[in-house]
């Protein structure tokens, strides 16, 4: 083998390694990233909120009011970033995308539209608590979180009487289906929900060992997955949950994204068994988190969701 070879093998191994890493727990180098914004930054008063989640972990938030508004959106974030987004300007977390997340300008359209916003984050991502001993399940952990939001929702003086959608982001996405799948009672009062970016594990790394030309790498993938988590990829998939959703719901995906395939999407998309749903292609780019960026550009595809549901 020659030496070039070696050092190929060996930058595949180490991207092996850290995607392995960032699957398992969430973070990037062994840290979560920053919750590095926050609302006043786009003129929005905030109140930090802490909540715990079902089975207990400590959860830190915002809620965002809108004075007069009787409607509450209630966001979960995607993997690796938080309630904020993610700092991918940084040298530290440049490794995907490159670029800055920032949900700050659709939580600003979000209020100037009249809804109350309540985000937070997830187990094991920015400020929240530790749980499951640190791993990530991909919402086979994390769903006890959407549920402990919910809860904190119908439970807070004055939010328990307003009407509530659902902004569920990539990893947000799929525990939200988990949530809904294994507790459904604990949705009665969502009207609505719009879910970016939903994804299996399978297709994900699939596309990833492709792409490092590693031999047998999805099965080292789950193996190494599993080892660490005790969960293989095939579980970690909303396409096993989404047929208990029963609100209308709108799908938005990357439609050249090229962390996975437009198939997984669109699996999920049918597979949720309501009439009243939508599924829209984002165009334009092939990076998904370009993706999580959309609403804070094109607001008005989920406030026209929301809107059309609560009139």
């Amino acid at each position: 083998m020659t030496q070039t070879q070696d050092q190929t093998q060996d930058k595949a191994q180490a991207a092996f390694d850290s995607f392995v890493a960032l699957w398992t727990t969430g973070t990037t180098g062994g840290r979560r990233a920053p919750v590095l914004r926050r609302p006043d930054e786009v003129g929005l008063a905030y109140e930090d909120v802490t909540f715990p989640s079902m089975d207990g972990v400590p959860l830190e938030g915002w809620f965002i009011p809108a004075v007069g508004s009787d409607r509450l959106v209630i966001h979960n974030h995607f993997l690796p970033g938080n309630r904020y987004g993610y700092p991918g300007h940084l040298p530290e977390f440049g490794g995907l995308g490159g670029f800055e997340v920032s949900f700050l300008p659709e939580y600003k359209a979000l209020h100037d539209a009249g809804y109350n916003v309540l985000a937070y984050d997830l187990r094991n991502h920015g400020m929240s608590g530790q749980g499951n001993g640190g791993i990530a399940g991909i919402g086979l952990t994390e769903y006890r979180d959407v549920i402990g939001s919910l809860r904190y929702a119908a439970f807070r003086p004055d939010t328990k009487g307003m009407k509530k959608v659902l902004l569920s982001v990539c990893l947000g996405a799929d525990s939200t289906a988990v949530a809904w799948d294994k507790h459904p009672e604990e949705f009665s009062e969502i009207q609505a929900m719009v879910m970016l970016q939903p994804v299996s594990g399978r297709y994900i790394v699939e596309e990833f060992v492709k792409g490092v030309g590693m031999e047998d790498g999805y099965e080292k993938f789950d193996k190494a997955v599993h080892e660490r988590t005790g969960f293989h990829l095939e579980e970690q998939s909303p396409l096993l949950h989404v047929a208990a959703v029963t609100v209308p719901t709108l799908v938005a995906q990357v439609r050249d994204d090229t962390m996975t395939r437009p198939q997984d999407v669109q699996d999920i998309y049918d597979a949720i068994p309501v009439e009243d749903k939508h599924l829209y292609w984002i165009e334009g780019t092939d990076k998904r988190f370009e993706g999580y960026n959309f609403f804070g550009t094109h607001p008005e595809l989920p406030i026209d969701w929301f809107d059309k549901h609560l009139a």
